[in-house]
């Protein structure tokens, strides 16, 4: 088990050895690396690892795992790290046991979720939201292979893991045939976003292949319900689990491979799509040809696919993909007074997230580009020292959300890739 104030000491420390280029950028790095492990952190007396997702008091499988990835760049100088994310990756394959249609958990039993909220079954004291993302149950697999990959460490890579790897294929392989699946998600009083039609189980789709899903990573809901970046996060995570999968695990092997090659057989057939003229991912599309083009700032976005190292920056589709994404075909790239960028249908018309301004630079291995947007989300933060979910265009002062742990880490994330590519820093 971590002493957590140690290791707050620990990465304090390692903190102030990172002086940037300017002040501002120095500042908001060193808060931002901090901030997530003192103030999102508890760690539950059996040493599994609780992460709040700031500013709401519940654990996201998905966004806990990008709010701590970022600390394993600390991993070498600071060992405990390797412990630390265990507990978190403990924390989450035990959430995803307890209910793998579910996308965020409280900290204990303790009953907080919408009352309202109706699924197949009934909505666990655990469970503080049930709403079904296939990029949920991806991201912890993601974060348990980075970690053995980045460090050697192969403690969490235990019975228990390949148990509940076991058990998501085999949620993937139910919601390939979603018009088979029990799933269903309704929300009363509330926006269209916050709930499934037809009855709670969402449009009407036709078998691709790919994996069915309720939500975007936004926790919006899906338009058609094939999602291409989460499926081809499914692709980048069953290659990577297939590197390390015990030999004697042959039944699993089997599936993984079988689900890869659907999956990717239905992204060639029904995810692709011409924008402009130019040959584009899909974000979403439901087998009958109906194909929607859009990005979005929440990861997995189709800007974000080779930080989820699901292709290389210069692969083709990508950068035909990327430059769409990145343009006002994408209804959803705004450009004002200040900021030009990638934001969601979650929040207002006009609101850029720094988590995409973060991925742009993420994604690219041209110093000045990454510099521009550490410059970019430093000059935007309001004076706050805190990145914010979005920020309006024309006023900086404007923004969602005062403490948003994800996007101050993504900006950690990016100082990262800026040091790794910029040898003079």
């Amino acid at each position: 088990m971590i002493d957590q104030q140690q290791l707050i000491e620990k990465i304090s420390q390692y903190a102030g050895t990172i002086t940037l280029y300017s002040k501002k950028a120095t500042k908001l790095f060193r808060h931002a690396l901090v901030d997530t492990i003192t103030n999102t952190v508890s760690v539950q007396s059996d040493g599994k690892i609780f992460v709040a997702t700031g500013d709401i008091p519940a654990m996201w499988l998905r966004d806990s795992t990008f709010q701590v990835l970022p600390y394993l760049h600390l991993a070498k100088e600071i060992p405990e790290i390797q412990t630390f994310l265990h507990g978190v990756i403990q924390q989450q394959l035990t959430y995803i046991h307890h209910d793998p249609y579910a996308n965020a958990f409280n900290k204990d039993t303790n009953g907080a979720h919408f009352s309202e909220d109706q699924s197949n079954i009934p909505i666990s004291d655990l469970v503080w939201e049930r709403k079904f993302e296939i990029d949920s149950l991806c991201a912890p697999l993601y974060l348990a292979f980075l970690l053995y990959e980045k460090t050697g460490y192969k403690a969490h890579l235990t019975a228990d893991f390949w148990q509940v790897v076991d058990q998501i294929l085999d949620v993937f392989i139910t919601e390939q045939h979603h018009e088979r699946s029990p799933y269903y998600f309704q929300r009363t009083n509330c926006p269209s976003s916050d709930t499934l039609p037809n009855g709670g189980y969402g449009a009407p789709v036709q078998y691709t292949g790919m994996v069915w899903s309720g939500f975007r990573p936004s926790d919006d809901a899906c338009v058609y319900g094939y999602f291409i970046p989460g499926n081809l996060f499914i692709v980048s995570v069953l290659k990577q689990l297939l590197t390390i999968l015990p030999e004697s695990y042959t039944e699993m092997q089997r599936k993984m491979t079988v689900l890869l090659a659907e999956i990717q057989k239905g992204v060639q057939e029904f995810g692709e799509m011409t924008v402009e003229g130019e040959i584009v991912y899909a974000y979403e599309v439901d087998g009958y040809g109906n194909q929607l083009f859009m990005d979005d700032a929440n990861v997995p976005s189709l800007l974000s696919l080779p930080f989820l190292q699901f292709c290389n920056i210069d692969e083709p589709l990508y950068l035909s993909t990327r430059n769409q994404a990145l343009s006002t075909n994408n209804p959803f790239y705004y450009k004002g007074k200040y900021l030009a960028g990638i934001g969601s249908p979650h929040t207002p018309e006009n609101y850029v997230w720094p988590i995409a301004l973060a991925m742009e630079g993420l994604t690219s291995q041209n110093v000045s580009e990454i510099k521009a947007k550490i410059d970019l989300i430093c000059a935007t933060d309001a004076g706050t020292n805190q990145c914010h979910e979005g920020v309006f265009v024309d006023d900086p002062t404007q923004y969602t959300r005062e403490w948003f742990s994800w996007s101050n880490m993504t900006f950690c994330q990016l100082v990262f890739h800026y040091l790794a590519n910029n040898k003079s820093e």
